[in-house]
């Protein structure tokens, strides 16, 4: 009996390897005559053999970021308490006293980070806000040893981007923003940063997950990335393997403080508008619709009757704002805005942010199980743009208890002088008043809670306690499961939520 060493199979005899070898050539010279007649398969793509090159090219265009703050240090150890007349009491008095002097004067902290060079030119530098927030001196770090202090164009906190500018005294190495939106799950990326400050440092990994949302703001559509990304690799750029920046690393997820694999980066497509606008004006200006969303859930779904939950539900309306004018309404569903898709409630202020000021869009909405086409023309949103609450004009109290009706496990009664003084419920606000709420009940676990006002049953408008016992009972013999309601708070802002009809 033969070992075949390089198959690892057992043969018989000789005679039988000889006609097994035989077989497999007569088998692969066939495979390859018949593979002859097809177009050739592409191979397999790997990782880079190396990114030394790549990196090579980079590096001198990526800056360490260093500041410099004044803060006022606080005494961290109290004065014990002593009993009156203590003979330590003028020691300790004497002992803190001094402590609290030296420590409460202003000392100077460092900290470091990362940026890159968009404008080699103008001297243009890309960082993160937090990296230089607060800052009394920032200074940029280069790869060949210069050193040139910063002047900060313009920041913006809820995308966590900043713009410097330095005066160089000749062209700089800079880099261009990549298309982030073409990147793919599984693409490699180059990272390069000045992790705990050790100075220009490479790490190489893959695009981990698109559009992930970690509740840091407003508009959260960040690359998540498992190229190692450390304290000092803010504000540091994510390159594709053309050396094309395509994300701002910002962020990491880590209960040590180091890498784990969990980094996150700001998208290019994002950060370009936003950079745009702080070259230009020194600070963000973002398109605004005037209206209040909540997320679709599957129970809001199929309470308005949609195959599916997506888009963003309108809760309220400024009606002095761009969707007022236009005639949006609360309870319609926003899919599309100026002929992009909202598959959620958290793109569509990403969307009308970027909008251009002044705009004329389309925005397609589902009302009523209807689809609607309205014109909006896109405002400037300003950071006080909020509703005053409604005022409480007083109301003197009744003598007579209200009638009481059970819907739902709420306890529903007539939005009457009386029931507004008790809640202090605005004037503005019109509907029923829920009075109370079961223990236990399905209105419980949506938060409904007593003091609410149900404006609308399936967005339709009730008026009295009877008016919502009768509009349950329809859902209730249409099939429906849950009955959508738009309720208000006291103070009038309005929320949409999906009871569960219980049968009775």
């Amino acid at each position: 009996m033969a070992l075949n060493v390089r198959t690892g199979f057992m043969l018989r005899n000789s005679r039988a390897a000889v006609l097994a070898l035989a077989m497999g050539a007569s088998l692969a010279a066939g495979a390859h005559a018949q593979d002859a007649t097809k177009a050739p398969v592409s191979a397999p793509t790997y990782g880079p053999a190396s990114v030394a090159d790549l990196a090579e090219n980079l590096l001198d265009a990526v800056v360490n970021i260093s500041t410099t703050q004044t803060v006022a240090a606080r005494r961290s150890v109290p004065m014990p308490q002593l009993p009156e007349g203590s003979p330590f009491q003028e020691f300790f008095d004497e002992f803190f006293n001094r402590q609290n002097k030296d420590q409460d004067q202003p000392r100077r902290v460092q900290s470091l980070g990362s940026g890159f060079v968009i404008d080699g030119k103008k001297g243009i530098i890309i960082t993160n806000n937090h990296v230089i927030e607060g800052a009394d001196e920032i200074t940029a770090n280069f790869n060949d040893g210069t050193k040139l202090t910063t002047t900060l164009i313009g920041s913006d906190k809820k995308t966590d981007l900043a713009v410097l500018k330095v005066e160089p005294e000749k062209e700089l190495k800079s880099v261009s923003f990549g298309d982030s939106d073409k990147s793919r799950v599984g693409d490699w990326v180059m990272a390069i940063g000045n992790p705990f400050g050790l100075g220009g440092t490479v790490t190489v990994g893959i695009v981990s997950a698109r559009n992930r949302d970690i509740n840091s703001g407003p508009y959260d559509n960040f690359i998540q990335t498992d190229a190692a990304i450390n304290r000092g690799n803010s504000g540091g750029p994510l390159f594709d393997m053309h050396g094309n920046v395509i994300g701002i690393n910002t962020a990491i997820i880590s209960p040590s403080g180091g890498s784990i694999g969990i980094g996150f980066a700001i998208p290019s497509d994002t950060a370009q508008h936003v950079i745009e606008q702080l070259q230009e004006y020194g600070e963000t200006r973002r398109g605004w619709l005037g209206v209040r969303i909540q997320q679709v859930t599957d129970e809001i779904a199929e309470s308005l009757g949609m195959d599916r939950a997506h888009g963003a539900l309108v809760a309220g309306v400024d009606d002095a704002g761009p969707a007022g004018e236009a005639g949006i309404e609360p309870g319609d569903v926003i899919i599309t805005f100026d002929g992009k898709d909202v598959p959620e409630m958290r793109e569509l202020p990403r969307i009308v942010a970027d909008t251009k000021i002044g705009k004329e869009v389309d925005v397609v909405l589902l009302r009523k199980g209807e689809e609607k086409d309205v014109k909006v023309k896109v405002g400037l949103l300003k950071e006080s743009d909020e509703e005053a609450a409604s005022g409480d004009e007083g109301a003197e109290q009744g003598d007579v208890a209200p009638k009481m009706t059970s819907v739902l496990g709420m306890q529903l009664a007539a939005l009457d002088d009386a029931a507004r003084e008790k809640y202090k419920i605005g004037a503005d606000v019109k509907g029923v008043l829920v009075d109370g709420v079961e223990s236990g009940s399905a209105a419980e676990e949506k938060r409904v809670v007593a003091g609410d006002v149900i404006m609308e049953v399936a967005q339709e408008p009730v008026a009295s306690p009877e008016d919502v016992a009768a509009q349950i009972a329809k859902l209730k013999k249409e099939g429906r499961r849950t009955a959508l309601l738009l309720l208000s708070n006291p103070n009038g802002e309005l929320r949409f939520v999906a009871v569960r009809v219980e049968a009775k």
